[in-house]
């Protein structure tokens, strides 16, 4: 329950053009056919009494406290689980039926404690409503007897408490483990009186299946699911509609709020990209907005090894204006430079490219996409037209094949995996490419009919086998690729892919995946019905990243798979606002819109507006400035809201790059690793503190607002308006729904979004213009954006990492559930409870070759550095390969990652690293290194102590 307005229809909608007629108390209403009486009767304006029921679940019909009287029928049926028909005549209101609900609702109360007063739940208690909808003033039957309140108190999720007696068995938590989770956590157990929900075998929360969704909290109408934040603080009295700032589904929350205190999140139910649901993340894990670690003065030092001192926002932004300006003056105007944050928001990612172009005179900008996504832009553009995904989430409603690649949803975006689940429970089929067996394979209910265990670095082969299969059998949709594809260039990829050498038992010996399970997919893919392509980063990551996203297109077009529900390529982003950073100009060569610097009508709209010449060369990217900062001549970096240290490749360079710079400003919430290396500290404001717009992955555009005051008195965007004011530019917005209107002006897909439509239609996908005035839900209906489809030639080039006798396993990272991106947030929660440090997998043979057990510490060790992890054993992987995720700086995976690299646009080659594994009782010399210069870090940063 929540402060929501939002009213609670009882049972779900129901689509079709059929409609019935019924009369509800008198009253004529009109529904589509197969809606329940008592959503028709919620429609009408009428409330029945419920306590099983809720909208975001089916009918149920065991509460038996709606019913209601229908003309010609004898009893008294559950409004919930009866149909509308046409001419039906329901009374709600008798005093039969006021009879029947009280003596139900005395019966719930004779065994529910009655500590109204005290309980958390008071005042947002359905159960307490509901006693006095029916009128009940008394209890008759009294608490003699067998009765459920000595049951006992399970706390040991860190988030909420389950609470048996005051359960009163409605199953709605359970259901909605089922219908909208679907992890099956929740059972009921035993019969009868002796009926209880119990987390798998009776088991604790913390210890069950239970993944703290939140979904089952949600649903609870009484005390018995209760966030500990609301029994420890007491009911929220206002709510902010927000957007989440995790991952790149961009759920819709509402911010419940004490004054400025946040009690709760709560997942908003009009969400259009959740629809009510939730992750732990976004659910529970917004606790690091205020935690002790934030940072809420701005810092100066002269050098790294100074400790900080905490100055006034005027000297700082001053102090880093004067450095830059005086690096510039120094070793020319391309010596600094800046990277935006994919944390932020679209107009705070707008302004830092726009100040390192108008202010520093260059195009020396580049963003955290470039190490996870900017495959799909280059690979999506040339193809399509468009670099962004081609569907909205709810197109998976639809599709008949899902083909997984590269991607674990159920860690990586859950919210979305949910309903991916719900569709594969109605009966689409599955295809899961993945070098790991992740959940998807094989879950409650979900099963992969073919999983295509490829060895990591193989993708191009194994789509290349893919597109063989479907050119050689017939399976081409020949009227698409006429009407809606490139002639020529469809000739020629047709010409290449036929080649023996793409056949599968060709590519066998290469990939690991068996020839017949390779054409079995292939055929289900193109046979199938509508199918569609979700995949992440296991796709991008790789040095043939873009070429693997284009074959991925090939197929999709061969097939007809584009332009209509149910199909499509979709990129599941992992950042909140990955999308919105390529969108806003964050890249080198492009400003907003996706267009080349070097178009003279584009930079002459750009310089118009702004009024400063604007470079048509190209900048440097990420890894140009860490290579030139090397070399000397690159001296001078702004970041806002990231951690480079951490999460990019080969650690060691990126801090050797880092050190050797004059002028490091980082911008962010906490003291990250990257910080340890920077003269200048800016504080950043949680998602929580700030207004703007994110950009999800399926190009939804949705407000986030502003819930509480900034902590350090600055929401980002002001911050970097201050610095451009500090290098003699001017931003004059005095607020970023202006910033958002020049966003419009300037770039097309964006030209008619505003934050009026924005707030008036909740979201909006772009593109948003005069033709889609309301925004674009699919892409490339009835013509691509480029005009025709490109087919591509995607010749597999193997990756220059290899293994051999001195590291002959193989190392794919990737993320977990309960923890995001490099852990800032999520480590500085209680969400640690799952996760409390990162660990290697890996499979029972190659432990069992080295002598490892499960839980011992081994080295980790590349041709790049050496780190230690617990080992986990687990026939997830398969035989020669490792994995483990990137989530704590203690373990710091990324010091054995390299600098390989996609070759189109530099993405990082994350997912193949040759590594061998050992036993050891120690931690390496690395980590040594790592946790002592922390630690002094740490000290020098709180004042204590000179650097060592």
């Amino acid at each position: 329950m929540s402060v929501a307005t939002i009213e609670d229809a009882g049972t779900p909608a129901r689509a079709g053009a059929a409609t019935v007629t019924l009369e509800i108390d008198g009253r004529a209403v009109h529904v589509p056919a197969g809606t329940s009486v008592m959503r028709a009767a919620a429609l009408a304006g009428v409330q029945v009494p419920k306590l099983c029921a809720t909208d975001s679940l089916e009918p149920f019909g065991s509460c038996r406290l709606c019913l209601v009287e229908i003309d010609g029928r004898r009893g008294t049926p559950a409004s919930c689980t009866t149909p509308a028909e046409p001419g039906m005549r329901v009374t709600t209101q008798s005093d039969r039926l006021a009879r029947l609900r009280r003596g139900v609702m005395e019966l719930y109360i004779s065994d529910h404690p009655l500590d109204c007063l005290t309980c958390s739940a008071n005042g947002d208690c359905e159960l307490q409503d509901m006693a006095g909808a029916v009128g009940l003033r008394e209890v008759r039957y009294g608490y003699d007897g067998a009765n459920h309140l000595a049951a006992a108190k399970d706390e040991s999720n860190p988030y909420f408490t389950f609470d048996a007696s005051k359960c009163i068995v409605c199953s709605r938590c359970v259901r909605a483990c089922e219908e909208v989770q679907g992890t099956f956590a929740l059972t009921i157990g035993d019969r009868g009186f002796a009926s209880h929900v119990s987390a798998g075998m009776d088991e604790a929360f913390l210890d069950s299946e239970c993944v703290s969704c939140g979904a089952c909290v949600q649903a609870c109408p009484t005390a018995t699911l209760t966030e500990k934040s609301v029994i420890d603080h007491g009911q929220p009295s206002r709510s902010v509609v927000t957007t989440c700032a995790y991952c790149g589904v961009g759920c819709s929350f509402e911010a419940e709020l004490q004054g400025n205190r946040v009690v709760r999140m709560t997942p908003h139910k009009d969400g259009k990209a959740n629809h009510g649901h939730s992750c732990v993340k976004g659910r529970f894990a917004w606790g690091y907005a205020t935690h002790k670690d934030r940072v809420t003065r701005p810092m100066i030092r002269a050098a790294i090894t100074d400790p900080w001192r905490e100055v006034s926002w005027e000297e700082a932004i001053g102090h880093a204006a004067s450095e830059f300006r005086r690096i510039q003056a120094k070793h020319g105007r391309g010596s600094v430079g800046g990277i935006t944050s994919s944390r932020c928001t679209n107009e705070e990612t707008f302004l830092v490219q726009k100040l390192i172009r108008a202010a520093f005179g260059n195009n020396n900008v580049d963003t955290c996409a470039r190490v996870c996504h900017s495959p799909t832009g280059y690979g999506l553009k040339t193809t399509f037209g468009t670099s962004a995904g081609t569907q909205d989430f709810d197109s998976v409603n639809d599709a008949d094949v899902i083909f997984v690649i590269g991607a674990n949803p159920t860690d990586g975006h859950p919210v979305f995996a949910s309903r991916m689940k719900r569709r594969l429970r109605e009966g689409a089929r599955l295809i899961v490419a993945d070098p790991r067996r992740i959940d998807l394979v094989r879950t409650p209910h979900v099963a992969a009919e073919h999983h295509l265990q490829l060895r990591p670095g193989t993708n191009v082969a194994l789509i290349n086998a893919l597109g063989h299969v479907v050119a050689t059998e017939g399976l081409i949709d020949e009227a698409f690729v006429a009407e809606r594809c490139e002639a020529a260039d469809f000739a020629v990829w047709l010409d290449f892919i036929r080649r023996p050498e793409h056949a599968p038992e060709a590519t066998e010996a290469v990939t690991g995946v068996q020839a017949a399970e390779v054409r079995a997919a292939a055929r289900l893919y193109a046979t199938g019905g509508r199918a569609a392509i979700y995949y992440g980063l296991g796709v991008t990551e790789h040095s043939q990243g873009s070429t693997m996203v284009m074959g991925m297109a090939n197929l999709a077009m061969a097939t007809g798979n584009l332009g209509r529900p149910g199909v499509g390529v979709n990129p599941l982003r992992g950042q909140n606002n990955v999308q919105g950073a390529c969108d806003m100009g964050s890249f080198p060569h492009e400003l907003s819109g996706y267009r080349h610097v070097s178009e003279d009508a584009t930079r002459a709209l750009f310089q118009a507006a702004w009024g400063v010449a604007i470079d048509a060369e190209p900048g440097l990217r990420i890894p140009n400035m860490l290579d030139a900062a090397i070399e000397g001549s690159f001296l001078g970096i702004y970041i806002q809201g990231e951690d480079i240290a951490q999460s990019d490749p080969n650690t060691k360079h990126v801090t050797a790059a880092l050190a050797a710079m004059e002028c490091v400003v980082v911008q962010d919430i906490f003291l990250n690793e990257t910080a340890a290396y920077a003269h200048v500290f800016l504080p950043g404001a949680s998602f929580l503190e700030k207004d703007g717009t994110f950009t999800n992955a399926e190009r939804r555009i949705s407000r986030v607002r502003r819930a509480v005051p900034p902590l350090a008195g600055k929401a980002d965007w002001e911050v970097t308006i201050a610095l451009a004011a500090a290098l003699g530019y001017d931003m004059p917005y005095r607020h970023p729904s202006e910033i958002m209107d020049e966003i419009a002006r300037l770039t097309p897909t964006f030209a008619g979004v505003s934050y009026e439509r924005l707030d008036r239609l909740g979201s909006i996908q772009w593109p948003c213009n005069d033709k889609a005035p309301e925004g674009t839900p699919i892409m490339h209906v009835g013509g691509f954006s480029r005009g025709r489809g490109q087919f591509v030639v995607t010749e597999y080039v193997p990756t220059d990492e290899r293994t051999g006798p001195r590291f002959p396993l193989l190392l794919t990272t990737g993320r977990i559930l309960s923890q995001y991106n490099v852990g800032a947030q999520t480590r500085r929660t209680a969400n640690s409870a799952w996760h409390a440090e990162d660990v290697l997998e890996i499979h029972p043979h190659d432990a069992e070759d080295r002598g490892i057990r499960d839980g011992d510490r081994v080295a980790l060790a590349s041709r790049a550095g050496e780190t230690a992890l617990i080992a986990r054993i687990s026939e997830r992987m398969q035989p020669g390969v490792v994995y483990t995720t990137f989530h704590h700086p203690e373990s710091g995976a990324n010091v054995v990652t390299t600098d390989y690299s996609d070759w189109a646009t530099n993405c990082p080659e994350y997912k193949v690293t040759a590594v061998e594994v050992r036993p050891t009782n120690r931690w390496s010399q690395w980590q040594e290194e790592n946790e002592r210069f922390r630690e002094v870090a740490h000290r020098v940063g709180a004042g204590l102590e000179a650097a060592e």
